[in-house]
């Protein structure tokens, strides 16, 4: 017995690394995985402890991350409990669609699955009713274990988004020009995009809205450059911004058809609760923040400051 206890409370040799208990496994398979890991030296100590200590018929598949230094005793103990690793995945605020697919690609641990799916599958899969995906997935920093599909990922992103959106809409201002939560995600996926820190993103907001009232279009520039797409080679020039798409808002008046990007909670929120001002105009100032205008001869002469 105390061989025993020695066997498997010694702690092992072997640097961290991942476990993979497949589904099905036995306790002598267990065992024998332990042993060819260098978890453990020998199948029998590991055996007869997950028979004397309960867990022999508890042990649970999936991937376990093992420390340096664990016992086959603790091992043992993480698998019958089901500490399997949480894998790690963040999707930044801001993001396309087309960047959120390229993250998730790069995830070996994830089941592949979206590549197979056609856009109408795609979407009865997700229970989505929008035609574009854009927009509609929640960023944030989401857990996954090994064999989780990237399908399951987008669902819960796709759900969060649901309910932050329901959330914000519900607390929307009463003198707001947008009819449906939709258009505000729309608008803030385009604040998203302008606004380098969220402090500013109700003011910005304000300009959209006062724009909007006055029936003046949008004119923001991110909105051109996801309507351009890969067909934009370097920096945007002042041509581009009289290149028609349907997503260009120096050409065309409104908001646009969809989102152009993944917004997060404070560019939802400044979307429907914008700050009251009479701004119509912004322009970066180079640090971080903008200078708002309420005519277009003091947007000129913040333009000739700071782009000269």
């Amino acid at each position: 017995m105390l061989y025993l206890h020695q066997s498997v409370r010694t702690p092992s040799d072997a640097p961290r690394q991942f476990l993979v208990v497949e589904p099905g496994t036995g306790l002598y398979e267990f065992a024998g995985l332990l042993v060819k890991q260098e978890f453990a030296r020998e199948e029998w100590p590991v055996v007869a402890w997950a028979i004397l200590s309960g867990t022999a018929s508890s042990l649970k598949s999936g991937e376990y991350q093992i420390e340096p230094h664990e016992s086959p005793a603790r091992i043992l103990g993480k698998v019958s409990r089901g500490d399997i690793y949480q894998h790690k995945i963040t999707f930044l605020e801001g993001w396309s669609y087309q960047d959120l697919t390229g993250k998730l690609r790069q995830q070996t641990k994830l089941s592949q699955q979206l590549a197979s799916l056609t856009p109408g599958q795609f979407r009865e899969n997700l229970s989505l009713t929008a035609h574009s995906p854009e927009g509609l997935f929640f960023p944030d920093t989401y857990f996954f274990v090994m064999g989780e599909s990237d399908l399951d990922l987008l669902n819960r992103a796709a759900r969060k988004m649901e309910r932050n959106l329901k959330e914000v809409w519900a607390l929307r201002a009463s003198d707001i020009t947008l009819d449906t939560s939709y258009q505000a995600l729309i608008l803030a996926s385009i604040i998203q995009k302008e606004a380098m820190r969220s402090s500013e993103m109700p003011r910005i907001s304000a300009v959209f809205h006062n724009r909007l009232k006055r029936k003046m279009r949008l004119q923001a520039d991110p909105t051109v450059i996801y309507g351009l797409g890969d067909s934009l080679k370097g920096p945007l020039k002042r041509s581009h911004l009289k290149q028609d798409t349907p997503y260009n808002t120096y050409t065309r008046a409104g908001l646009t058809p969809g989102p152009i990007s993944m917004p997060g909670r404070a560019a939802l929120e400044a979307a429907v609760r914008p700050l009251t001002t009479k701004e119509l105009y912004f322009v970066a100032k180079g640090d971080g923040t903008h200078q708002f205008s309420n005519s277009l001869k003091e947007h000129n002469a913040a333009v000739r400051q700071f782009r000269n």
